[in-house]
């Protein structure tokens, strides 16, 4: 595995344990048929009950059944699930990132017990429903609104590119309430809701997005979280950005891997293409990039476990790793000439992976600008 400062003398016994235990299963698993998935356009159902048993959904949150496992040991196990197949480590993101994070964040107490430890054994699926058609880095005006009536609230509205939307026990749902944009905990058997999975995706294509429409869906007052305003947006943002800095980080050592191992193999002009110069300085390049990512990545996690990230720190981790996943793809792409563009070959797959890395969770503009503005004290949003 790619360590080229020797970053695994840096982690605790319990955290290679995780990664390797983790690795193992991933390589076996997900990895032989990952391409096979992605080009039907097919979510790897079957191992979600297994990859409950790994004792990494959840995270961090401790009790209510999850793992309480540091930050760079549920990091670790994000780039070991990307480096292997994304896709499956979207749905792992958004189900015990995105929904378990908010439900333990947000959550009531009686909301915890009921949803967190069946969400811990992938029993119940989570999805998080955020952004809407008009809506994307501008999530502070969602259109999508819960009104209060007797009992609860009726939601009007839609959602766009929610992942798990096809196959969701509970979305954490994010309204436009009298109080500010408030989290809610919505089920899919609900009258007047309707979704339709997003076809021609070319990336991610191993899990399913959805738009949702929600015509005067009652959501009793009991699954309301009791947490109002956009501030709580951008604390589980903040806190999830540091998986998708592990999940670049994954997926850019796959890249460099395969090309590592072409430019050995690969002869031409009768010797290996690994003694070229040009084809030195690529895998150079990219071994340097994912050095000072495994060091961003795991310093930030230090941080996290300590109180100490703030968001600019975590989007700037999440802007640079994935714009050097972006960069060690291409590079890839070009050590291994044609057959770069074989999905056999992964790299193709990977490449067009990050391109949906690069954009969610906040585009590289945006978590450029956070970090800007934590850096200057400025802020450059409209």
């Amino acid at each position: 595995m790619t360590d080229f400062y020797q970053v695994d003398s840096l982690l605790t016994p319990d955290e290679r344990a995780v990664r390797d235990r983790v690795r193992t299963w991933a390589r076996e698993r997900l990895a032989p048929r990952a391409g096979d998935f992605w080009e039907r356009g097919e979510f790897q159902a079957d191992r979600v009950l297994e990859l409950g048993e790994l004792g990494i959904v959840g995270g961090i949150i401790g009790a209510y059944g999850c793992p309480s496992i540091s930050s760079a040991a549920y990091g670790l196990a994000s780039q070991e699930l990307a480096y292997a197949d994304s896709s499956f480590t979207t749905f792992f993101g958004v189900h015990s990132g995105l929904a378990m994070g908010s439900i333990a964040l947000f959550g009531t107490e009686e909301q915890k017990q009921r949803w967190l430890p069946p969400m811990a054994r992938c029993e119940v699926i989570g999805a998080f429903a955020l952004t809407e058609p008009e809506h994307g880095s501008d999530a502070a005006h969602l259109e999508t609104v819960a009104a209060p009536v007797d009992g609860g609230y009726r939601l009007n509205g839609g959602k766009r590119w929610i992942g798990n939307g096809d196959n969701f026990g509970v979305a954490v749902l994010w309204a436009q309430t009298p109080d500010g944009i408030a989290p809610f905990l919505f089920e899919p058997d609900t009258d007047g809701f309707s979704r339709t999975p997003m076809r021609g995706k070319l990336a991610k294509r191993g899990v399913t997005n959805v738009e949702m429409t929600f015509a005067n869906c009652f959501v009793p007052e009991s699954h309301r979280m009791p947490v109002a305003g956009f501030r709580n947006v951008a604390e589980i943002l903040r806190i999830t950005r540091h998986h998708v800095s592990w999940t670049a980080l994954g997926e850019a050592i796959a890249c460099y891997e395969a090309a590592l191992a072409h430019a050995r193999q690969r002869v031409q002009f009768g010797k290996p293409i690994g003694s070229f110069q040009l084809v030195q300085e690529k895998l150079v390049e990219m071994a340097t990039e994912i050095t000072k990512a495994q060091l961003l990545s795991l310093q930030l996690s230090r941080l996290l476990d300590a109180g100490n990230a703030t968001a600019g720190m975590t989007a700037m981790a999440k802007a640079n790793n994935s714009k050097i996943a972006r960069d060690c793809a291409r590079l890839a792409r070009e050590i291994l000439g044609g057959d770069g563009i074989l999905l056999q070959n992964d790299v193709i797959r990977h490449m067009l992976d990050i391109e949906a890395i690069y954009t969610f969770e906040g585009t590289w503009d945006i978590n450029t600008l956070i970090a800007g503005r934590e850096l200057t004290g400025l802020s450059a949003f409209g």
